[in-house]
């Protein structure tokens, strides 16, 4: 699958990339650069080297590759040889690269270290969204982010096919519980939402029961969150929410595997949301290996 489903291949980030670049070098060449290369390996020697994909999943972060050698000031020859938000198996190469040696080698972790995050983001945000085939339901991700890559994390999460919640806490209202919890109600935490900002702002409102859901129906909200219910609870909540209130859109989260993806994928839900796209992924297996000098 050359694109993610359903989604048009969004622009990489690059500006939020390269506000990341200075750190990542600064960590790990720190005043005296790679002794280990510098030692080893003549000034003017030259290579080429492939990056190799050791698992199967979603390639995210190829833009990564020229922005990274163009920081380290080494010309290196790239020669792409599969697409941004591809699905790749164990063996294939992405990419193929010619230039200094000294400069391959250095830059090689800092390299990996983000085309796997990425990638593992992808491929994760993929398997979602494969659950949930058949259904009209979409995997959203969180504001569950590294701090510093949440733009480039939820970039991933598009190129495997997930959508985008909120960036942050200042482009969408969300009353949580704790909101909820501080007002006395979840309808009055609304209606305050209501008063501060009238419309401004898409309106997003956490629910843990039928009845808080039933205060809701006819508030001034475009999303109600189903946070952390059974499957039961979900489904009683749906039938609510269509026959009464057929405008909201539902999203459900708490406790959502693969698993439970194509269980509940039938209830009619609009989103789940998985702050596991994210929060704890799984890092793609990509190696940089050297396949001969003087090319």
């Amino acid at each position: 699958m050359p694109t993610p489903p359903d989604q048009a291949l969004p622009a990489f980030p690059d500006a939020d990339f390269d506000r990341l670049l200075p750190i990542a070098f600064a960590e790990d060449l720190g005043a005296n650069g790679d002794i280990t290369s510098n030692a080893t390996l003549a000034a003017e020697a030259r290579g080429q080297a492939r990056l190799l994909c050791k698992q199967a999943g979603v390639i995210a972060g190829l833009p990564c590759i020229d922005r990274v050698f163009s920081h380290h000031g080494a010309r290196v020859e790239i020669e792409m040889l599969r697409g941004e938000g591809e699905e790749v198996g164990a063996g294939d190469e992405l990419a193929r690269l010619r230039g200094p040696l000294r400069a391959l080698l250095s830059c090689e972790r800092i390299l990996l270290n983000f085309l796997q995050r990425f990638s593992g983001i992808a491929t994760t945000a993929r398997a979602y969204a494969h659950a949930l085939d058949g259904s009209d339901t979409r995997v959203l991700d969180t504001r569950k982010t590294l701090p510093g890559y949440r733009a480039l994390d939820k970039y991933a999460v598009t190129l495997g096919g997930g959508r985008n919640h909120r960036m942050g806490l200042y482009d969408m209202v969300l009353v949580k519980d704790n909101h909820a919890d501080a007002c006395g109600s979840v309808r009055a935490a609304v209606d305050k939402v209501e008063e501060a900002y009238s419309g401004k702002y898409p309106v997003e409102a956490e629910v843990r029961s039928l009845s808080e859901l039933e205060s809701l129906l006819d508030a001034r909200v475009d999303v109600i969150l189903l946070d952390n219910m059974d499957d039961a609870a979900l489904a009683a909540c749906v039938g609510m929410a269509r026959s009464r209130a057929p405008r909201l859109k539902l999203e459900a989260s708490g406790n959502m595997d693969l698993d439970r993806a194509r269980r509940i994928k039938g209830l009619g839900l609009d989103f789940i949301s998985v702050g596991a796209l994210t929060h704890s992924v799984r890092a793609l297996d990509i190696s940089l290996e050297i396949v001969g000098e003087n090319g």
